[in-house]
C-alpha cells in the first residue's frame, strides 16, 4: 500500500485492516494526505467538521497509527505504535472505572485488541475533539513511552480540531507527568511557576505534538524543530532543556559538531557515547555494548535511607510516604549495568559502579573537604533522580490500590512532614557516600 508516495509493508496493512475496517483500507487512495516537517504522511477521511485521521506513516514506511471512525463522528478504535514496536489499542467507553465512564487501553504485538492483554484505563477522551488531558488510573501499568504516545495522539487530534488551552484537573499532577506533557504540548508562558501552575489545575497546554521515525536497530527518533528524544533496547534519551524546563536525565541527547549524539551523563559530564544521529535524524553509528563483569554488593544503610529521603522529597507530598515504604521491598547495589547507570529486576536497583568510579576518580582530585563535600551530594542527587521514577511508580502503584477514601485523605496531604529529621538523613548519607568515595577510588 502507498500512503502518500510511503510504501506500508503488506503484512503491516493487514494488521491495521482490522482497525480501519474493509470499507477504509479499500477508499485508501481517496483519502487526503498531509506531510509534515519530519516527512511524517498522515491520512485524512472525510472534510470540514467531518475530517479524522486515520493513519500516520513515518518517512521511512513504517505505520504508526491507525484509526476506525464511526459513522456518528467518533472514535471506534485507535492502534499506536510505542517505541519498544508493540501496540497501544484504544477502546473508547468501554468500562465504568474510577473516573466514571473510561476508555481502555490495550497491549499486543500488532494493531487491535485480538490477542492483546487490556491493561489499563483512562478518563473517557472526547478524540473527535480533544479538550482536555485525560486522568490515567493506574500509570505505572504502562509500556515504556506508551504513556506519551498517548498524549501524543491527544495532542495530535487536539491539534486537527483546532483545540487551545487544554488543562489536567486529576490527582498526581507532579513533574513526572508535566515533563511528559512537554514532548506534545506548550505550556502557557504566562505562568510564573508553571509547574505550581500545573500542580494546581490551572496551567494552560497548547497542543504542539511530535514526529517519530523508526530507523534501524530499533531505534526510535522522536522529533519536533529538532531531535529530543531517542529509544533505543528499552532506553530513552532526552534533551535537558525543554521550554525552558531543565530535564534531568542520566541517558542525554546533546548536539556535538553538527551531529546529534545519545551518551550516559553524570556529573555534569559524559560517561560514554553510544549513538550518533545526523540533525534529521538518520542513524550514522551505534556503539556496541561492553561486557561488564563485576561482583554486586549492596549500599550502605546510610546512603539508603538519604536516597530515599531525597527521593521522597522531590516527589509531591501526598507521594512521600509511600515512596518510603516502596523503598522497604527493594534492595540498591552497586555493580555491572551495561550501556546504563541503573537498572531494575527482581526488587533490585542495581547503580553502576561506573558512576561510582567517575566521582571516586573526581574525589580524589579535589583541593578540600567542602568540595568534596559538594561532589558527594551531587552524587546522591544524581541516584536519588535514577532511582526516583521507578519508587514512585510503586508508590503510586500502592496509592491507587487503596480505597477511594484512603486515597482522598492522603491526596490531602500538602506539606513534607519531618523536615528535620530528613535533613539528618540526608547529611548522615552524604559523609558515608563520601566515605565510600575517598576509600575506594
Amino acid at each position: 500500500m502507498d500512503v502518500g508516495g510511503r510504501t506500508v509493508p503488506p503484512d503491516t496493512l493487514e494488521a491495521a485492516a482490522r482497525i480501519l475496517g474493509d470499507t477504509v483500507r479499500s477508499s485508501l487512495a481517496r483519502l487526503a494526505i498531509e506531510e509534515r516537517a519530519h516527512g511524517t504522511r498522515i491520512a485524512f477521511a472525510g472534510a470540514g467538521a467531518a475530517r479524522r485521521r486515520v493513519l500516520e506513516v513515518d518517512r521511512g514506511g513504517t505505520l504508526l497509527a491507525a484509526a476506525r471512525w464511526r459513522d456518528d463522528g467518533a472514535l471506534g478504535e485507535a492502534a499506536l505504535r510505542i517505541p519498544d514496536g508493540r501496540w497501544l489499542t484504544i477502546e473508547p467507553r468501554a468500562v465504568h472505572g474510577a473516573w466514571g465512564l473510561s476508555d481502555r487501553l490495550w497491549l499486543g504485538d500488532r494493531p487491535g485488541r485480538d490477542g492483546a492483554m487490556p491493561i489499563v484505563e483512562l478518563a473517557a477522551v472526547d478524540y473527535a475533539g480533544a479538550a482536555t488531558i485525560p486522568v490515567l488510573a493506574e500509570p505505572a501499568r504502562l509500556p515504556r513511552g506508551g504513556g506519551t504516545t498517548v498524549l501524543n495522539w491527544i495532542a495530535s487530534l487536539a491539534a486537527d480540531a483546532g483545540r487551545h488551552a487544554l488543562r489536567y484537573r486529576g490527582p498526581y499532577p507532579g513533574e513526572e507527568l508535566f515533563l511528559s506533557l512537554l514532548e506534545s504540548f506548550r505550556y502557557d508562558t504566562a505562568a510564573d511557576d508553571p509547574l505550581a501552575a500545573f500542580m494546581e489545575g490551572a496551567l494552560a497546554w497548547e497542543p504542539a505534538p511530535n514526529e517519530r521515525l523508526v530507523e534501524r536497530d530499533g531505534i526510535t527518533v522522536q522529533l519536533r524543530e529538532r531531535v529530543e528524544k531517542v529509544t533505543w533496547q528499552g532506553r530513552t534519551y532526552y534533551r535537558p532543556d525543554w521550554q525552558g524546563v531543565a530535564r534531568h536525565t542520566a541517558r542525554r541527547v546533546r548536539d556535538v559538531a553538527g551531529d546529534v549524539v545519545c551518551s550516559l551523563w553524570a556529573l555534569a559530564a559524559p560517561l560514554a557515547d553510544h549513538l550518533t544521529l545526523r540533525l534529521d535524524g538518520a542513524v550514522v553509528d551505534v556503539v556496541a555494548p561492553v561486557a561488564e563483569d563485576e561482583a554486586s554488593r549492596p549500599v550502605a544503610a546510610p546512603i539508603v535511607a538519604a536516597i530515599v529521603t531525597a527521593v521522597a522529597a522531590m516527589s509531591v507530598p501526598a507521594l512521600a510516604p509511600f515512596v518510603k515504604d516502596a523503598a522497604r521491598a527493594v534492595t540498591l547495589e552497586w555493580g555491572a549495568v551495561p550501556l546504563d547507570l541503573v537498572a531494575a529486576r527482581d526488587g533490585r536497583l542495581r547503580l553502576s559502579s561506573r558512576l561510582r568510579a567517575a566521582a571516586a576518580a573526581r574525589v580524589v582530585a579535589l583541593p578540600d573537604r567542602r568540595a568534596r563535600v559538594t561532589l558527594a551530594v551531587a552524587l546522591l542527587g544524581e541516584i536519588a533522580a535514577l532511582v526516583g521514577d521507578t519508587l514512585r511508580a510503586r508508590a503510586q502503584a500502592a496509592l491507587a490500590a487503596l480505597p477511594a477514601r484512603a486515597q482522598e485523605a492522603a491526596l490531602a496531604v500538602t506539606e513534607h512532614p519531618d523536615r528535620a529529621a530528613s535533613a539528618v538523613a540526608i547529611a548522615e548519607g552524604t559523609d558515608a557516600l563520601l566515605g565510600e568515595l575517598e576509600d575506594r577510588p
